[in-house]
């Protein structure tokens, strides 16, 4: 499975609407789109995911949940974990 900028969200600091939007309008021309979070934006992406499959059920499901943790160098020099999320998305076969 490949995850390139066209089938990849970010989650970040925008409204949830904005993240929802946006894959449900990728979701129109692609088979399978991924939101990706880490950090306290983990929480937003289940939230997207969630929202876009009320909205587009039952044309839309999830595939995949992974979850895991990066190591990174926070502002103070000290190196921490974070927690990431990858939630893919698929068109159902039907």
């Amino acid at each position: 499975m490949s995850n390139n900028s066209k089938d990849t969200i970010y989650i970040g600091k925008k409204p949830l609407m904005t993240y929802v939007t946006s894959a449900i309008i990728q979701l129109a021309t692609q088979p399978l789109v991924t939101i990706k979070a880490r950090g306290l934006t983990t929480a937003i992406a289940i939230d997207v995911a969630q929202v876009v499959l009320k909205k587009t059920h039952p044309a839309f499901q999830i595939e995949d949940v992974r979850i895991g943790s990066e190591a990174l160098v926070a502002s103070d020099g000290r190196n921490r974990d974070v927690s990431t999320i990858d939630i893919s998305i698929k068109r159902t076969a039907a």
